[in-house]
């Protein structure tokens, strides 16, 4: 039950901090990724040459990501995540003006590329107390326009691949993974990026895993699809076709560096262990608020095993004397590393909105070969639900026992403060 002593202990109420000290970080780079690059520098350096792109680090570096999917398939470095979703759907060869089905909440690199391939966003809602969409939001969007369907795996939770491959394939129509938030991640023991046609990876530094700064991975089971998308991320050169062949489709240089590939592949090696130690993490915290009455952790999809990209948590209003701007502000002030609102909604925002992709004509959604209704809202009342019910919390595989401890502390401190 909540008391006026317990509301002044609070640290946003002038109260001691749970936590004082900074947090650790993610501890992604060591002394084996600098070795990696003083080698490549060093052999620049001997031969007089400079480091360039598609040698044998890059190379090496998708054989091992090949090998971490059972050795089947095919891979190619991009230079991000948002190039590695404009690559596959490229690679899918769709045709200008048709519709391509997006997830409701993910980054606005998510979704922009299917307006940059001359196609229209359409806006799946997500299943109802979730970020994800699903196979029935999926469906009800699905018409004699739609080309593909781009799905995104949010905060590392597998979405019901199994449900959308079975309505995909109902329909016809191939399927790109967004995979950038969800490396590791698994449904059924089987690893997200292996259930679409093509798949579409982030590696830049905020991820489980990095190629540096920046860096993507497209990766496909189909060699016809994997040629394609060698030949666009890099300006249409004629990878896979007869010797004397020229540039065979316009594109752009998207390619990841030998740099990136070397980190990428000493990288790719800790990845499962840091998939598997954001699991411990989240477990542990899981445990600690477990019974808590005014935030929980949802429900994953039965099957799946995420790999926590951020922690997704729900805020209980019915529950607690405040709303939850008020309760994620008092979490913040105890020192915890707090997300209040993860709006990530790009079809709202004001590129989409104002059409602002080519010129100012509205192009693609105004062209005459769209036979769609260019002023076509989606609204996702179950994405939007979601957004103002939940909150992230910033946990990952640098945490150890004590910021899982201070974690719990400050919860039980909020929620001592906040409970009807």
């Amino acid at each position: 039950m909540r008391t006026e002593n317990k509301l002044s202990e609070l640290a946003v109420n002038g109260g001691p901090k749970v936590r004082t000290e900074p947090w650790p970080g993610p501890g992604h780079l060591g002394a084996e990724e600098k070795a990696a690059i003083d080698a490549l520098f060093d052999e620049a350096i001997a031969a007089g040459s400079v480091i360039g792109y598609n040698g044998p680090a890059e190379e090496a570096y998708c054989k091992d990501f090949v090998a971490l999917f059972g050795g089947k398939g095919y891979a190619d470095g991009v230079n991000s995540g948002t190039s590695a979703v404009y690559v596959a759907l490229r690679a899918l060869e769709l045709e200008p003006f048709t519709e391509v089905i997006s997830s409701p909440i993910t980054d606005p690199g998510g979704m922009m590329p299917i307006v940059l391939v001359n196609c229209i966003p359409a806006v799946a809602d997500a299943v109802p107390g979730g970020f994800n969409t699903g196979p029935e939001q999926i469906e009800q969007l699905i018409s004699p326009l739609t080309s593909a369907i781009l799905v995104a795996h949010i905060a590392g939770e597998p979405v019901d691949m199994e449900g959308i491959m079975a309505v995909a394939r109902k329909h016809g129509i191939p399927v790109v993974e967004d995979c950038a938030q969800a490396h590791g991640a698994k449904l059924n023991g089987k690893l997200v990026g292996l259930f679409g046609d093509i798949a579409a990876f982030s590696t830049m530094f905020g991820k489980h895993y990095c190629t540096g700064g920046q860096g993507g991975l497209v990766y496909t089971r189909n060699e016809k699809l994997y040629i394609a998308a060698r030949q666009i991320a890099d300006r249409g050169k004629p990878f896979g076709l007869p010797e004397g062949s020229t540039n065979c489709v316009a594109s752009l240089n998207l390619n990841l560096d030998e740099i990136g590939a070397a980190i990428g592949r000493v990288q790719l090696k800790k990845m499962p262990e840091i998939v598997q130690r954001r699991r411990e993490v989240v477990a542990g915290i899981a445990e600690g608020i477990g019974q808590f009455e005014t935030v929980s952790m949802p429900p994953i999809l039965p099957g799946a095993e995420p790999s926590y990209w951020f922690v997704r948590l729900r805020f209980h209003p019915q529950k607690a004397a405040c709303d939850k701007e008020t309760y994620c502000k008092a979490l913040i002030a105890e020192g915890m590393p707090i997300n209040p609102r993860y709006d990530a909604m790009p079809h709202t925002l004001d590129w989409y909105q104002k059409r602002k992709v080519f010129g100012t004509g509205g192009l693609p959604w105004t062209s005459s070969l769209y036979k769609g209704d260019p002023n076509r809202q989606f609204h996702c009342p179950n994405a939007q639900a979601a957004i103002d019910s939940h909150f992230n919390l910033g946990a990952h595989q640098g945490w150890g026992d004590r910021e899982v401890a201070d974690t719990i502390a400050a919860f039980k401190k909020v929620e001592a403060a906040y409970a009807k």
